[in-house]
């Protein structure tokens, strides 16, 4: 197999990791934690790498291999939430907020409310004994060696 039918692989691979999460969010109702919200970001950064390395006809080795480190990097971040579900070590204990200096006190405190509280430590879904955060970081060693697959191919 050439290099970019793999690519493609690895890329529709991080979407469909992306569109489950987002499932999980707005059609299962189940609001992210901060941890969760992390574990996004690297597959939707080695989404927009695949379609630079499909769209290139130069560059896609070193394009494959920001891929397979960008889903290491989320397989790492998903391995720490395991960690923290599972209460092996402490996860973080603040978390950040936009500008809230023109919000009033009323709005403020309303928003708080509304708010889902969402723990980083607690698991909301599980299968097979292992939580989401979890079975990402599994995917996300396959989408690795996805990648690093198609580093070595011509």
């Amino acid at each position: 197999m050439t290099r970019t039918p793999l690519i493609l692989i690895a890329m529709l691979g991080s979407l469909a990791l992306l569109a489950g999460a987002f499932g999980f969010q707005y059609l299962g109702g189940m609001a992210p934690c901060h941890l969760c919200l992390l574990q996004r970001w690297p597959h939707a950064a080695a989404i927009a790498i695949g379609l630079v390395a499909v769209s290139s006809s130069r560059g896609r080795a070193e394009l494959a291999a920001a891929g397979a480190l960008t889903v290491l990097i989320g397989a790492g971040i998903a391995f720490y939430h395991t960690g923290v579900e599972r209460h092996w070590w402490l996860g973080p204990q603040t978390c950040t907020g936009g500008d809230i200096s023109t919000v009033s006190a009323d709005d403020l405190l309303s928003s708080i409310l509304a708010a889902p509280i969402v723990q980083c430590d607690q698991v909301a879904w599980s299968m097979a004994g292992l939580s989401m955060a979890s079975w990402n970081g599994l995917a996300s060693l396959v989408l690795a060696a996805i990648w690093i697959a198609a580093i070595r191919r011509d």
